[in-house]
């Protein structure tokens, strides 16, 4: 079926927006901590506000010091999967994939997870039919809110900027989008509050998929 919108790509960022998976990130990352004799008490619910920002700005707001980060991010990839069943999909992410996909419309996943680990994700709940491309951090190149992991996926999908929408719930996918010159929407049920995301100014803010939907004429 060919689209009516303008959108010819949609990209999704991960973590808060496909997955609800704050407390498989907090119990892994409680138990690396733990596991490399580092841990002590902290503020859950600031790391919970700072899903999608890298591990290094996160301890630093925690005042946990790390002395080595990469071996933190190897043996929290190690175990993640450990803490997998505390994550589900949000509701009415396969409806919606599932029409993107009857469509002509591309669909990728942009997260600042690493790549190969977003792969796995991805497959784990079974919604890697649904997408032309998965891109997680890769070595070299920049993460989101810098415009080029945004601007390879454009790229590769054969679009423009402005055919291409992001979705996301953090200012990392607003900014990113803002960055790249395509249009942005942010979700409210993710790990930013509505105030946050409001001060973004995003194109669009959806509080559930039905409304993307309806944005996209689906």
């Amino acid at each position: 079926m060919k689209s009516t919108g303008k959108y010819k790509a949609i990209i999704f960022d991960l973590d808060g927006t496909l997955t609800a998976s704050d407390d498989t990130i907090i119990d892994t990352t409680i138990q690396t901590l733990k596991k490399m004799d580092l841990y002590k008490s902290f503020d859950m619910e600031i790391l919970r506000g700072m899903i999608g920002h890298h591990f290094k700005e996160i301890f630093e707001k925690l005042e946990i010091v790390v002395p080595d980060m990469e071996a933190f991010i190897s043996e929290f990839r190690e175990i993640y999967f450990d803490f997998i069943d505390s994550s589900y999909i949000y509701p009415g992410v396969e409806n919606i994939l599932n029409k993107l996909k009857s469509t002509d419309i591309k669909t990728a996943v942009l997260t600042t997870k690493g790549n190969e680990q977003a792969e796995v994700i991805v497959k784990h709940f079974n919604l890697g039919k649904y997408f032309n491309i998965i891109n997680g951090r890769i070595p070299g190149l920049p993460v989101k809110p810098a415009p080029e992991p945004l601007q390879k996926i454009i790229s590769e999908l054969g679009v423009t900027p402005g055919e291409t929408l992001m979705v996301g719930d953090t200012e990392m996918d607003i900014l990113c989008a803002k960055n790249a010159g395509t249009a942005s929407c942010a979700v409210t049920f993710g790990y930013r509050s509505l105030e946050e995301l409001q001060q973004l100014n995003p194109d669009y803010l959806v509080n559930n998929y039905k409304e993307l939907e309806i944005i996209l004429g689906l």
